[in-house]
């Protein structure tokens, strides 16, 4: 692999603290990429991503192909076949646009850089990276993080959780494990250490 700089790419379940562990490999100097920015990014009114999801999704768009983001959730986080028809549109605009940031990243001279993913496998988007590393949480720790977080039913927030893959997919699928369920001490020793460790796997 010749390239002068490293993908680490986090994901991890919904509600297990993944913004503040972003936030303390960033600190550690790693250039991050936030995908869900990247997905606003690439459903912007009248992009071409809102165009094709119009086609299968026409009761979330607005004539102007503006999206209601609330609407378009509240219809794939109940139908699985729904959230795969929307991950099936989305993702490749996602890794596009996401490749060409890594591009621009690597050509500014960072050598470490984090894909901040939470659907990092459904996107594929794990290809990219020489790392992975996942937080995850207690179930009932993540459900009242999403309900305080985004204001929304004890049931919906469990909807989301259902949706998503388990512990055991994430162990078997990472490089390293964050269990995101204490203070933020914890998860600020358990990053550095794993951030440290990247850096020092690579620098040879």
């Amino acid at each position: 692999m010749n390239k002068n700089y490293v993908i680490t790419g986090l994901t991890g379940q919904t509600g297990a603290g993944k913004t503040t562990i972003s936030e303390i490999f960033v600190s550690h100097g790693f250039a991050a990429i936030n995908c869900d920015l990247t997905a606003r990014a690439v459903t912007a009114d009248g992009s071409d991503c809102n165009k094709a999801l119009s086609v299968i999704f026409p009761e979330c768009f607005s004539s102007a192909l503006v999206l209601d983001r609330k609407k378009l959730g509240a219809i794939v986080f109940n139908d699985s076949h729904k959230l795969k028809q929307l991950n099936d549109t989305i993702f490749p605009y996602i890794i596009e646009a996401i490749s060409k940031q890594i591009e621009k990243l690597a050509a500014e001279g960072n050598k470490y850089i984090l894909l901040d993913a939470p659907t990092l496998f459904e996107a594929g988007a794990d290809k990219l990276c020489d790392v992975i590393v996942s937080c995850i949480a207690d179930e009932k720790i993540r459900t009242e993080r999403i309900v305080e977080r985004d204001s929304i039913s004890y049931e919906l927030a469990k909807d989301r959780i259902a949706s998503q893959k388990s512990d055991k997919f994430f162990i078997d699928n990472s490089d390293y494990i964050i269990t995101n369920d204490g203070s933020v001490g914890d998860a600020f020793a358990q990053t550095e250490r794993i951030a440290e460790q990247i850096k020092e796997r690579y620098n040879g």
